[in-house]
């Protein structure tokens, strides 16, 4: 893990870079830094892990998150229209380029357009060398991963764990985005690395 190379590969990128040795350090910089804020949140094994949601509903106005509500695709359209977005990647390449799959495509929106803070936050283990690497992890470790997690019916699932592009109705991985510079119109987008493994 080259802290260094991705810190400067992602300030080349117009993006903020916090480091933290611990997931506990991460969530108080988070919390004071989103305090006061309406925040979504996309899909995020990282969040859970941390605890994020409840420590911003203590401190946030708002927090939408499809994985603490009933109304699931309710909180997905609310967590469009928040000041912050908050989610995980599914590889960071140490050249600076963030990648993430999903299914339903609220995540990838969400990091892409309509928030004035942007906040990826990610374990070490979802470090890769470079851009095809980070890609290569996304489909044929992270995707598969989640769908088993999910308990889907799907190959990469049920057999090897591998991308089979498969053409299942349970597919979890139909949209993929990389993330390659701050997105215009943004205020701030920022990359909080935690020295530990989170997530998938």
């Amino acid at each position: 893990m080259d802290v260094e190379k991705l810190k400067k590969s992602m300030e080349g990128r117009g993006w903020s870079f916090k480091f933290f040795k611990t997931g506990a350090q991460a969530v108080e910089y988070l919390t004071g830094e989103l305090s006061g804020k309406s925040v979504g949140i996309g899909g995020c094994g990282t969040a859970d892990a941390l605890g994020l949601y409840d420590r911003l509903k203590a401190v946030c106005p708002d927090v939408a998150w499809h994985w603490k509500e009933e109304d699931m695709d309710g909180a997905r359209r609310r967590a469009m229209c928040t000041d912050a977005y908050l989610c995980s990647a599914n590889a960071i390449a140490e050249t600076g380029e963030i990648v993430n799959i999903d299914g339903m495509g609220n995540r990838l929106a969400g990091t892409l357009f309509g928030h004035k803070r942007v906040y990826i936050v990610a374990g070490r283990n979802k470090l890769t060398p470079d851009l095809d690497s980070a890609i290569y992890r996304a489909r044929n470790v992270a995707a598969p991963l989640r769908a088993r997690s999910m308990g889907k019916h799907t190959p990469c699932a049920t057999g090897e764990l591998k991308c089979w592009d498969c053409r299942s109705p349970e597919r979890v991985c139909c949209g993929m985005s990389i993330l390659m510079y701050k997105m215009m119109g943004t205020e701030k987008c920022e990359l909080i690395l935690i020295d530990e493994d989170l997530g998938m």
